[in-house]
């Protein structure tokens, strides 16, 4: 394994155990050319997945990406890593086991937004508004109708302007990055 601070192409293995959830080996490494200490992940992999995209183009999986969408829905959100990890070795497991190597793009999505659902009502809904494309405040409404997930006791508010009232400042300032 290749040393991440100098690059050095050896590194020594000093401590392996399994990880919480036991889909992968943790390895503590140590490089001896500059004494640098790093942490590696060891995981099964059953066949190498392409990612069929809706237009056609195809990709291979990329955990990294699955684990990076989910971090942006999840933000801010009182959820912990280890359940997120386990959600995404979850959702690796699926996929793998659909006996397909051409995975679409929809099916990830899909599985990605049952196990969303399941997990946090508001990573749910920030995931279908990128997933499904939601373009106007309607897209949001409809969404949270028909899945359910509006107020029974108030009515729909047609005017965002009283929307925009019932928010601080510090959740309209610009420099917010939600």
């Amino acid at each position: 394994m290749r040393c991440p601070f100098c690059g050095n192409l050896e590194s020594q293995v000093k401590d392996s155990r399994p990880s919480e959830d036991g889909a992968a080996i943790r390895r503590r490494r140590s490089c001896p050319e500059c004494g640098g200490r790093f942490t590696t992940f060891e995981r099964v992999q059953l066949r190498d997945l392409m990612i069929v995209k809706r237009s056609g183009r195809r990709t291979p999986f990329d955990r990294a990406k699955l684990e990076r969408s989910l971090s942006i829905a999840l933000r801010k959100r009182p959820i912990d890593q280890d359940r997120i990890d386990r959600m995404v070795s979850g959702i690796v497991r699926q996929l793998e086991s659909m006996g397909e190597t051409d995975i679409p793009s929809d099916a990830v999505g899909e599985l990605v937004m049952a196990a969303l659902k399941s997990l946090d009502v508001v990573a749910y809904v920030r995931y279908a508004s990128v997933y499904r494309d939601f373009r106007e405040t309607s897209d949001f409404a409809k969404f949270l109708g028909d899945e359910g997930l509006h107020q029974e006791s108030s009515e729909p508010v047609e005017d965002p302007h009283i929307i925009r009232q019932g928010l601080g400042e510090q959740d309209i300032s610009p420099s917010d990055d939600a």
